[in-house]
């Protein structure tokens, strides 16, 4: 079982360069916008026929892959799953369960009024094994907006989610986002607001834009932070890589 995940995760990864060859040469360079920043949902949408593939590096040999699709004119279906130890020597690979995430985009805003979408994610971080759910809980169902300001290229991002209906607390996420020359992005963001048992978290990164349909990400999450979670299990900063491919079908 080790060695088929290990081929299914490479599988995985090769396909990014395999699908960039297929792009069309007919299509006009321009960077797509951005469906999300690091942890943090935008109002941004892939077109119609458009397609995602995303595959994050995390802490502990860790690899979270997804794949995202514009089913709609504004209705984005996707899916997403982590396999924590995958890469280095540490032995006891696990597969944790698939992830869907849906996201519909409702208005487009206007020259004051951010546009907004509704969605629903249900992918965490670091699983726990003994309750069978994340640590970090996946943002479930939310209300984004998304809304340049000040300048050209510096966007706002911020929304509300209900990520456990259990309990049904409504916490909040904030994002700033700048983007120069359509090459490189700066992110910050603070994940996870309004609640003391659950902390909020700092994170920021940088998006490197390759190609207008290939961008890398370097990210640090929970700056700053330490201690443990409720749980009793270590909580510290990590740094992530991610590789973002968009493509129309």
């Amino acid at each position: 079982m080790k060695i088929i995940n290990s081929v299914l995760a490479l599988l995985l990864l090769a396909a990014v360069p395999a699908l960039a060859a297929k792009v069309s040469d007919k299509r006009e360079a321009l960077v797509l916008p951005d469906v999300e920043m690091i942890d943090v949902p935008t109002a941004g949408i892939l077109d119609y026929y458009g397609f995602m593939l995303k595959t994050r590096f995390y802490s502990g040999g860790g690899v979270l892959g997804g794949l995202n699709f514009g089913v709609q004119e504004r209705l984005n279906l996707g899916a997403s799953m982590s396999v924590d130890k995958l890469i280095g020597s540490e032995t006891g690979i696990k597969m944790r369960r698939p992830e869907i995430q849906v996201k519909f985009r409702f208005f487009d805003g206007g020259y004051y009024i951010p546009a907004a979408a509704i969605g629903y994610d249900g992918q965490g971080y670091y699983y726990n094994q003994s309750d069978k759910k994340y640590l970090e809980k996946g943002k479930g169902l939310y209300l984004a907006g998304s809304k340049e300001i000040g300048v050209p290229g510096l966007a706002l991002h911020g929304g509300f989610n209900v990520p456990d209906f259990d309990n049904n607390y409504l916490f909040g996420f904030l994002g700033l986002n700048y983007t120069l020359e359509d090459k490189i992005a700066f992110m910050l963001e603070c994940d996870s607001m309004f609640h003391s048992a659950d902390p909020s978290r700092l994170n920021a990164g940088t998006r490197l834009y390759i190609t207008p349909y290939f961008q890398l990400d370097l990210g640090l999450r929970e700056l700053g932070r330490n201690g443990t979670f409720e749980g009793g299990q270590k909580r510290k900063s990590e740094r992530i890589v991610q590789m973002r491919y968009n493509t129309n079908f």
